[in-house]
C-alpha cells in the first residue's frame, strides 16, 4: 500500500532556537498518528510544516494526491497547496475562532467551503451544510445562527463540520480538545473517533493530553526538545513506555 504521506527529514529553525529537526514517518490511508510532548517539544511546529502553514528548512512532505499521485507539498505552488487545503486537508484548530467565520451563519460557515470548491447551487449548499451540522450533533434550528452564539464545545463541532464537508482523505488536528471542559471534550472525542472510522479518514491529532491519544490514534510519536524520542503502536508506547521522558510523561498522568 502507497503511503497517504511521506514525511522525510523535515526540520525547522526560529534564527537559532531550534523548532523541530529531523522528523521522517509515514502515515497510510485511514491511520490516525498521535504526536505528544510538553509545552515546547516541537510537536505545533511539526504539524504546522506538515500543513503548509509554515516552511520547514529541510526535508520533504510527500502526499499522494488524486490528480497526479505522490507530489512533494513543500515544493508546490501557493495555489496548488492552497487547493490542496480546501479539498484531501483540513485543519482544525485548537481554537475554533481561528477556524472559522465568527460574523457568517452556521450554515453559512460549512457552504462557504463548498463554495471554494466549485458548488454554486443554493439549495445542494444549504442541504450538505444542514446534513453535516446534524452530523456533528447541532440541530438545523440552529443553521442560521452566528458561532458567536455558540458554546465552545459547539463552535469545535461546527469547525468541525465546516472542515469535513468537502471530503478531505487527511485531517490535521491541533489540540482539538483543549480548552473545553471534561464533559464536553469526552463527547467531542466520541464524536471524532466516530467520524474518523465512519470515513475512513487519516488524521495527525498534535495533543499534550495522552487520554486522547490513547482513544483516536493508532500510532503515537513522543517529542521531546524538537526531536522525536520514541514511537511505535499507541498502547504499546503508553504501556510499556522505553524512553525515560516518556515514563514520566504517562506517570505524571497517572497520579492526577
Amino acid at each position: 500500500m502507497t503511503p497517504l504521506l511521506q514525511v522525510s527529514g523535515i526540520s525547522k529553525y526560529y534564527d537559532t532556537r531550534l523548532g523541530c529537526r529531523d522528523v521522517s514517518f509515514d502515515l497510510y490511508p485511514g491511520e490516525v498518528l498521535g504526536i505528544v510532548g510538553e509545552s515546547g517539544s516541537g510537536k505545533s511546529t511539526l504539524l504546522n510544516c506538515l500543513a503548509g502553514h509554515q516552511e520547514p528548512d529541510t526535508g520533504k512532505v510527500v502526499f499522494d494526491t488524486r490528480a497526479d499521485g505522490p507530489k512533494d507539498t513543500v515544493t508546490m505552488s501557493e495555489p496548488e497547496r492552497r487547493m490542496l487545503s480546501r479539498t484531501d486537508w483540513a485543519f482544525v484548530h485548537q481554537n475554533p475562532r481561528d477556524g472559522l467565520r465568527m460574523g457568517v451563519s452556521a450554515g453559512g460557515n460549512v457552504g462557504e467551503r463548498l463554495m471554494a470548491v466549485g458548488a454554486r447551487h443554493y439549495g445542494n449548499i444549504r442541504a450538505a451544510a444542514i446534513d453535516w451540522l446534524d452530523k456533528v450533533e447541532i440541530s438545523q434550528d440552529r443553521t442560521d445562527d452566528r458561532p458567536s452564539q455558540f458554546s465552545g464545545g459547539m463552535q469545535q463541532r461546527l469547525q468541525i463540520a465546516r472542515n469535513l464537508v468537502t471530503g478531505p482523505r487527511l485531517i490535521f488536528m491541533d489540540e482539538p480538545t483543549g480548552g473545553l471542559d471534561v464533559s464536553v471534550q469526552a463527547r467531542l472525542l466520541d464524536l471524532l473517533r466516530g467520524l474518523v472510522r465512519e470515513l475512513g479518514l487519516s488524521a495527525i491529532v498534535v495533543t499534550h493530553d495522552l487520554a486522547v491519544v490513547r482513544l483516536l490514534a493508532d500510532r503515537l510519536m513522543v517529542m521531546k526538545d524538537g526531536q522525536v524520542i520514541e514511537k511505535g503502536l499507541t498502547d504499546q508506547v503508553l504501556d510499556d513506555p522505553q524512553h525515560a521522558y516518556t515514563q514520566l510523561l504517562v506517570s505524571s498522568v497517572l497520579q492526577v
